[in-house]
């Protein structure tokens, strides 16, 4: 197949350009912490002004069709006006966006400031991710991105642990996160010189191609889309539904994060390892699964539930590192921005099925709607894998 490599350890080892990798992970992490501390916030300030969990659940999944609907255009919009000049505008439009939630009286107006914050978050992924991919050298793509992964969980942890220490009273927090979001393109224009081109021609015909070039890849990442944006936006409702204060519930959210944070490298580095990575993807949705079953009896124990889902929170998030690996090593040029773009259009997704279902499973089923509604989404994934493994049999 036309830009899909056919060895990668018989190429000449190009050597690691550290301050395009390390530019790119900074930019994208200070963006991470901005989401980690947003997403909770915003639902927490819904729930106090009356709103239920399906409505919440509704504008947050908002944030998923912005993802959608941008995905396609970002790359086009990086051709023509350079992938640094395109990130330092979504840098700008995100900050604005983010800050304008505490001046936005009505609730209608929070979902256009969604659309725009998250048409922005999805430009700076789609194009740190192919700078990342980019940069490192075959051999060191999987270290690059399990880095890269835990850097960005590291945002995400502390997020919600900034959120439990400015709480969602007054504009604080709203500066807080427009700080430092503006904060994000420091680093990118200290690494200006150093951003990538996006040459060549798209050899799949059509942006569809690449969102069906590996399906457990794409699958694996709409779920992890649903369970993360889902399960931190509504995690707070869950619980203060089950009796946990606002601050011990953004607590739990930090350990999932800081699992993800010890996790992520080693995953990263297995990934370029096995031959076959649907096994590692299946082995990642397996115990999501189970973390989800077990987690209504033993989540009113505050230390045992943390321990469990600071696995679990590890774990799952392999799926979107071990895909994006399995994407940065088979494609190049302008066929990595595409298929980049769409796995993100892929979480988008995600985002845009998984809060609204977990609000509804919620409202549906009680507290623990929660955590029934995330393991199907597990289930469901581990169906697809067992049916291409079966039916198609081993991957070349």
């Amino acid at each position: 197949m036309a830009g899909i490599s056919t060895s990668e350890a018989g190429s000449t080892e190009e050597p690691v350009r550290w301050l395009a990798l390390g530019a790119a992970i900074a930019s994208i992490s200070a963006v991470g912490i901005a989401i980690g501390l947003g997403i909770p916030l915003l639902s927490v300030i819904l729930e106090a002004r009356g709103f239920s969990a399906t409505m919440i659940g509704l504008n947050t999944a908002v944030a998923g069709a912005a993802s959608i609907a941008m995905a396609p255009l970002a790359i086009p919009l990086a051709v023509r006006l350079g992938v640094v000049r395109t990130m330092l505008f979504a840098i700008v439009a995100g900050a604005v966006s983010f800050v304008s939630f505490y001046f936005a009286s009505s609730f209608w107006m929070w979902f256009p400031l969604r659309i725009v914050l998250h048409a922005a978050i999805t430009t700076l992924f789609i194009l740190s991710e192919f700078w990342i991919s980019a940069s490192a050298p075959p051999s060191k793509r999987g270290l690059a991105l399990g880095i890269y992964a835990t850097v960005l969980s590291l945002g995400f942890a502390f997020g919600p642990w900034l959120f439990s220490r400015l709480g969602s009273d007054g504009i604080l927090p709203f500066a807080v996160g427009f700080a430092i979001t503006l904060a994000s393109a420091i680093p990118v224009l200290a690494a200006w010189k150093e951003s990538p081109a996006i040459a060549g021609p798209t050899r799949r015909g059509s942006f569809a191609g690449y969102i069906f070039l590996v399906p457990t890849a794409t699958a694996a990442v709409l779920v992890f889309g649903a369970v993360e944006t889902g399960g931190f936006a509504l995690f707070p409702v869950y619980g203060n539904r089950i009796g946990y204060s606002e601050a011990d519930a953004a607590l739990l959210l930090t350990m999932i994060g800081l699992g993800n944070v010890l996790l992520q490298i080693p995953i990263g580095m297995i990934s370029d390892r096995v031959g076959d990575r649907r096994t590692l993807l299946a082995l990642c949705a397996l115990i999501g699964l189970a973390g989800m079953i077990v987690l209504p009896a033993i989540v009113t124990d505050w230390y045992l539930a943390a321990g469990v889902l600071f696995v679990w929170g590890g774990v799952v998030a392999g799926l979107y590192t071990i895909g994006l690996a399995h994407l940065g090593s088979r494609l190049t040029g302008h066929d990595l921005a595409s298929a980049n773009a769409a796995f993100v259009f892929c979480y988008g997704l995600g985002m845009l099925v998984g809060p609204q279902a977990i609000g509804i499973g919620m409202d549906l089923l009680g507290a623990d709607g929660f955590a029934w509604t995330l393991a199907v989404f597990f289930a469901a994934y581990l169906v697809l894998v067992a049916s291409r493994v079966v039916v198609r049999g081993p991957a070349p």
